[in-house]
């Protein structure tokens, strides 16, 4: 690999020092070839463009003045209300590219004869028997405002009778915009999932009541409400944040490929206005996180009963005493900067099957940084302290090709000898003032192979400076768990 002189970003840069003219910096290449030294940039490296004569002539009319803003008050309430909404949005919505004559309705009514709606409907054309018998069928809301049972109240289809659609929001990006959009912290290994919850139905001159969220306390992070492809006008959707604030979506009325979807958090309100005409037919899903790690009750993946038993022996020999497994997969974390413990929504293969299984069994498994017989504690990161200052007088010198990277023996990651190196004992002391312990002080039983084949183990990569050299320590990740 060439590095060429004339990029300083591929490079440190050179400042002069307080013994004269500074030494030349050198480089090392990715593979393995002698040193390069770099160059340091010189002002004629800079390229420098100059305005044409007319750009600079306008640049330097007078600017317009602003306008006058009557009320200073009021705009600044203004403005904190905008940056009030986007810090925490609580609904969104969006269009289904779809044709509504593609789209199929199947339910089946009490009498057990089962019916099917094709889309689009507009009642006050035609009006398809099929959707008399599903009105017929639906209940009224729990939470209608009338006092007595009429045409006018909001209904749903009954949950314990059969009903289907050929609408998958899955093959539509819409949980995935319902990720960005209400939850933009979800990490890597967590996942939203959708289940269809309720067919609505609101008839001309009907209205649906104030929904509270204590309603929908079945574990869902967030409702999905899309609207069917028939045609009505009014029946605005009404969606209540936590903070009274209110958001309005007008379902566009059934019009032909204007599919509406309106996705809102678990602790929003919602109600729909008066129907003036036609009738307005919804979809509901409640969305669940689903998630790898143990922030979510129900994991996505479950160990085979094969993998369990093989387990169950190897738990009950160890009644009593902590064991730890190294994790085979490398993750891209920096120890010094991360916990191991963020690693766990982000496990994978055999890693992630261990971890759950553990679970099963109510263990509590934990995750720690370790090295070379050492293992920090599970709320420490693996931050090496820096070398001390008096062991670096006089060594102030550009870098020796020859000399070997300085970590050897228990933390070795370099082969070879020779070369000015660092003591085991002092690189150990760096790295048990970082809160390490020794794994033999936490009566920690490793579980591994008994036999010459070395096992295969992830690792990860923490800077150290030694000697004045940038090294990289090898860290690899235990999974740790006490057996009761």
């Amino acid at each position: 690999m060439i590095i060429s002189p004339a990029t300083p970003s591929m490079g440190p840069r050179v400042s002069p020092s307080a013994y004269g003219s500074p030494a030349p910096t050198y480089i090392r290449t990715l593979d393995g070839g002698a040193p390069l030294p770099f160059r340091t940039p010189s002002v004629s490296d800079f390229q420098v463009e100059r305005p044409s004569r007319a750009h600079a002539r306008r640049s330097m009319a007078p600017a317009e003045p602003v306008p006058y803003i009557q009320d200073d008050n009021a705009f600044r309430e203004d403005i904190a209300a905008l940056l009030a909404a986007r810090a925490r949005p609580y609904s969104v919505s969006g269009r289904i590219p779809i044709d509504p004559t593609q789209m199929q309705l199947f339910f089946r009514s009490a009498s057990g004869i089962t019916h099917s709606l094709d889309f689009p409907i507009d009642v006050d054309y035609d009006s398809p028997p099929a959707l008399d018998v599903l009105i017929a069928a639906c209940r009224p809301h729990q939470t209608s405002d009338l006092d007595d049972y009429t045409d006018y109240e909001s209904l749903f289809y009954p949950p314990n009778l059969p009903l289907t659609t050929s609408l998958e929001i899955a093959n539509h990006p819409i949980l995935e915009a319902t990720r960005t959009t209400l939850f933009p912290a979800l990490s890597a290994g967590q996942y939203l999932t959708a289940v269809r919850d309720k067919l609505e139905v609101i008839v001309s001159q009907g209205r649906m009541g104030l929904q509270p969220c204590s309603l929908r306390n079945d574990g869902r992070v967030a409702t999905i409400a899309v609207t069917l492809p028939v045609r009505f006008r009014g029946g605005a959707l009404i969606v209540r944040g936590a903070d009274g604030t209110e958001e309005r979506y007008h379902g566009r009325g059934g019009k032909p490929g204007d599919l509406e979807w309106v996705a809102f958090l678990s602790d929003c309100e919602y109600q729909v206005e008066t129907v003036l005409k036609g009738c307005r037919v919804s979809l509901t899903y409640g969305v669940y996180l689903k998630t790898f790690g143990p922030s979510g009750p129900d994991p996505l993946i479950h160990p085979s009963d094969k993998f369990l038993d093989l387990l169950a022996p190897v738990l009950n020999a160890a009644r009593g005493r902590q064991i730890a497994v190294y994790l085979t997969n490398d993750y891209d974390v920096s120890p010094s900067q991360a916990l191991a413990e963020s690693l766990v929504p982000n496990l994978k293969g055999g890693d992630s099957l261990l971890y759950h299984a553990l679970k099963l069994y109510k263990l509590t498994p934990e995750l720690h940084w370790a090295a070379g017989g050492v293992i920090w504690p599970i709320d420490r990161s693996a931050e090496i302290p820096e070398e001390d200052p008096n062991a670096m007088k006089g060594r102030n010198k550009p870098f020796n090709p020859s000399r070997t990277p300085v970590m050897r023996g228990t933390f070795s990651i370099y082969g070879g000898a020779g070369g000015e190196e660092e003591s085991p004992d002092s690189l150990r002391l760096r790295i048990e003032e970082s809160g390490a312990i020794p794994i033999a002080e936490q009566d920690i039983m490793i579980l591994s192979e008994w036999d010459s084949m070395p096992p295969v183990i992830g690792k990860q990569r923490v800077p150290v400076v030694s000697n004045g050299e940038l090294q990289m320590l090898v860290v690899n990740v235990l999974m740790v768990a006490y057996v009761p």
